[in-house]
């Protein structure tokens, strides 16, 4: 049958409490970058406003930001640092449409058959069997590839072994990579492979170190900013394997964000916290499926920008997280800031993106 979107259910509009509930308020921004007390503030799920007398959804929402109503009544979502003096930024903090203001927690919600209140391993965890979850993410990524906006989230373990880089390579040239976040770390150790055949020193096939091994990155990141970019570095070395090549190469868009420990850093790596989150967010907002490995904080990070839906050509879509790490700790913690909506699979990940490329070979 293939993967099918659950259909979207907005709240009835038409009842006595939606159509006599008041407009909205709002107050106007004075001074750059402070919103007005009593502001109201984002989540993660669909929210709408009352406007002029109607119920507008807010598109392209997100975590702890603002909504600015513009002139053609709009809602729009904003960070509290963007905000210009003049904004009409909207108050209230309830959320149950007496203040004109809906949050819509259950749009997506699917009748389903009684269940126990009490049964085992209703949670996720090291036990867990995430076969259903592979099969899933199989049917998911196929149609996304022709539907949506795949967007990974990678931290430096992905570099490490030479299958789980030529399985990134094949689902890039394939269509199932439409953007990439990571930090140095992961583009640094996979130049390093692509360069030296190591990372971090260590063999990628036999995991073996080299006799000064750890300066392996060092050499190469010294190498790149003598390029004065990875572009340059990729051609003028002819670098022709890896993650950040197959980007390059397939014009996958591609943020790199900086840390206080890093090395280097590689000249594409943005330093500045705030540029960096800014440029992290224009790739989420086209995203309507993101995959995150072995990268806590990363992961946090986009998943603090990602609500749980999505707006495509007028219709409301779920948008799907995939957390992906070794540690219960750290898949976890999606859930525990917040992303209701993430899955979770603890595995490695040098496992799960191979078995993944496999997965999706058997069924093209």
């Amino acid at each position: 049958m293939g993967f099918q979107l659950p259909e979207y259910i907005e709240p009835d509009f038409s009842v006595p409490f939606f159509r006599t509930a008041p407009d909205v308020l709002t107050q106007p921004v004075t001074v750059t970058g402070v919103a007005p007390d009593n502001f109201h503030a984002t989540s993660i799920f669909p929210e709408y406003f009352k406007i002029a007398g109607v119920w507008r959804l807010a598109e392209e929402s997100r975590m702890d930001c603002c909504v600015r109503v513009n002139s053609e009544n709009e809602p729009e979502i904003i960070e509290p640092r963007h905000l210009q003096i003049g904004d009409n930024v909207v108050l209230g903090r309830t959320e149950d449409g007496s203040e004109g203001i809906f949050l819509h927690v259950d749009g997506f919600v699917q009748k389903s058959a009684s269940r126990d209140q009490f049964a085992f391993r209703s949670g996720r965890s090291r036990e867990t069997a995430f076969s259903k979850d592979y099969d899933h993410l199989y049917d998911l990524l196929h149609f996304e590839r022709a539907n949506g906006n795949i967007l990974w989230v990678m931290g430096p373990a992905c570099a490490f072994d030479a299958d789980a880089r030529k399985a990134m390579e094949w689902l890039i040239a394939n269509g199932y990579v439409n953007g990439l976040l990571a930090g140095n770390a992961l583009a640094t150790h996979d130049l390093e492979a692509a360069m030296f055949g190591t990372a971090l020193g260590q063999n990628i096939y036999s995991q073996q170190s080299h006799p000064n091994g750890h300066y392996h990155h060092l050499d190469l990141i010294n190498a790149v900013r003598k390029s004065g970019s990875i572009e340059n570095f990729i051609s003028e070395q002819a670098i022709d394997s890896g993650i950040i090549f197959s980007c390059q190469k397939y014009g996958i868009p591609t943020v790199l964000t900086g840390s206080i420990r890093d090395d280097g850093p590689l000249p594409d790596v943005i330093a500045d916290t705030y540029q960096g989150q800014d440029a992290m967010r224009r790739l989420v907002r086209q995203a309507t499926t993101v995959i995150c490995l072995a990268t806590q904080l990363h992961t946090i990070a986009t998943g603090n920008m990602t609500p749980s839906y999505r707006v495509v050509d007028g219709t409301v879509r779920p948008l799907y997280i995939y957390s992906v790490d070794i540690s219960e700790f750290a898949v976890n913690k999606l859930g525990d800031r917040g992303s209701l909506t993430a899955t979770s699979i603890i595995t490695n990940v040098q496992d799960f993106v191979v078995m993944l490329s496999k997965g999706l070979k058997t069924e093209i």
